[in-house]
């Protein structure tokens, strides 16, 4: 039995197919770059349709190659938080606000949250520009009266494909707008949105699985009647890829963007363990959450630093890094596209400092990746106070299969932590077929876990630019 994973992800759509023990089958990978819109007023969107054209031609090439033809089972890792406004046909009327769309203000005349810290506890998030409690009313004032529902990008994409696409409680998670426990919308939640439940995307119980519509099982026949499974969380599923499936481990993915998480069985009725004011709680499946903080910053800072700097390129480039020590590189403040929840930092928040006429662009570079990791070393010893012990790492992510540095430099700021790294660069995929596999077990015994110091097989990682991965 093989697994079709796809991963849609804010800077590419990904399509792998993946043998009985969720490895990858040689040359069975088709990839699109999307076209992500930024600005310096905080947009972050992504155009539905031609996202839809890109995942669309990924299933042509499998297809065509004849990847797909024993295909039993389609996963999904999908990208949380985005949001899309429909017009009554269904039809989009405007593009994807993703996770790093930095406009959207409460309305002036909503106070929010009753009691701040219970409405935190439920739905594991905050009144915030970044989830669907801000975000529908401000959609809502620049569309006006034609926005009939909301959905996600994913379930725009899927309903596009399948017989129906209700949400998974993973991606539901994302939207802020579920209780964790009941796994049913919050009430006050949806107040703030100013949004009926008739406006959402139905909630996918538990083992659903979606087919594909009578035209498209003409196109690609292999797939004709295989199941899809729910979509699981982008940053879930790289947990578990990572073989970070309890709270002994802590996964921190640096893809596009960079998150550090930690993984808890906790099944839906169950009370949640107390949640600290500054991190977030979201979805696995109806079994399991995860806990964390995230980042705007990852990959995207060696994409922006490439693309401005004039970088040395390939193995220059790993020289001229290895001459830096980890810590060694020109302080930094890496909010460049703002804060993610529940921080307020509007885009354009990054700082270089200590620049002289000998700074070179590698002491940028390098400043820039130990800016994030710093971030991130500060957050998990908060996430570690949910568990009362010290934690082990594993980096994960496509920046981080692409740089020794940068996992050096990680291994640096999180001593005196275990930290490896998992070479998949495919995590979220990987997971995501674990998922709906049900075996999450086994997924620490899978994890292709290695040293931190280890150069990776560009056959394995891929493109060695850590922006190339999301």
């Amino acid at each position: 039995m093989n697994i079709l994973a796809l991963d849609l992800g804010t800077s590419s759509v990904r399509g792998l197919v993946l043998d009985e023990e969720t490895q990858p089958v040689p040359g069975a990978l088709a990839r699109r770059k999307v076209s992500l819109a930024i600005g310096d007023d905080g947009t972050g969107t992504l155009d539905g349709p031609s996202y839809l054209a890109c995942l669309v031609e990924c299933l042509d090439e499998l297809s065509d190659a004849g990847h797909l033809r024993d295909v039993e089972l389609v996963a999904v890792s999908g990208q949380w938080h985005s949001v899309i406004p429909l017009a009554r046909g269904g039809e989009p009327l405007g593009p994807a606000v993703t996770w790093l769309d930095t406009r959207p203000t409460p309305p002036a005349s909503s106070r929010g949250p009753v009691d701040a810290d219970d409405y935190h506890q439920r739905t594991g998030t905050w009144w915030h520009r970044g989830y669907w409690s801000v975000r529908l009313p401000w959609l809502r004032e620049r569309a006006g009266s034609r926005v009939a529902r909301f959905t996600g990008l994913v379930e725009y994409l899927l309903g596009e494909l399948l017989d129906e696409a209700p949400m998974s409680i993973s991606q539901a998670s994302g939207t802020g707008l579920l209780d964790l426990r009941t796994l049913t919308w919050d009430a006050e939640a949806l107040s703030l949105a100013g949004a009926r439940v008739d406006q959402l995307p139905g909630l996918a119980p538990m083992r659903w699985h979606g087919r594909l519509r009578p035209e498209h099982a003409k196109r690609w026949a292999a797939l004709a009647g295989v199941p899809w499974s729910a979509p699981v969380g982008d940053g879930a599923a790289s947990n578990v890829g990572s073989g970070c499936v309890d709270p002994s481990r802590a996964a921190v993915t640096v893809g596009t963007s960079a998150a550090v998480r930690l993984l808890q069985r906790v099944p839906a009725g169950q009370e949640l363990p107390r949640l600290p004011e500054r991190l977030w709680r979201y979805r696995v499946d109806h079994d399991h959450v995860v806990t964390g903080a995230a980042y705007s910053s990852g990959g995207n800072l060696f994409a922006w630093a490439n693309r401005e700097l004039r970088l040395p390129v390939g193995a220059e480039l790993d020289a001229a890094l290895a001459l830096v020590p980890p810590g060694g590189g020109r302080p930094a403040d890496v909010r460049f596209g703002g804060d993610r929840p529940p921080g307020l930092a509007p885009a354009g928040s990054g700082e270089l400092r200590g620049l002289s006429f000998g700074t070179t662009a590698v002491d940028i570079l390098a400043g820039l990746m130990q800016g994030l990791c710093e971030m991130v070393a500060e957050d998990l010893g908060v996430l570690e106070s949910t568990v009362d012990r010290q934690v082990s790492v594993v980096l994960g992510g496509g920046a981080m299969a692409a740089s020794v540095w940068w996992r050096q430099a990680f291994a640096a700021a999180l001593a005196p932590r275990d930290v490896s790294h998992q070479r998949n660069p495919e995590i979220g995929a990987t997971g995501a077929a674990l998922v709906a596999l049900g075996r999450f077990e086994e997924a620490a015994g899978l994890a292709d876990i290695g040293r931190t110091d280890e150069l990776i097989s560009p056959t394995t990682a891929g493109p060695s630019r850590p922006q190339d991965r999301s």
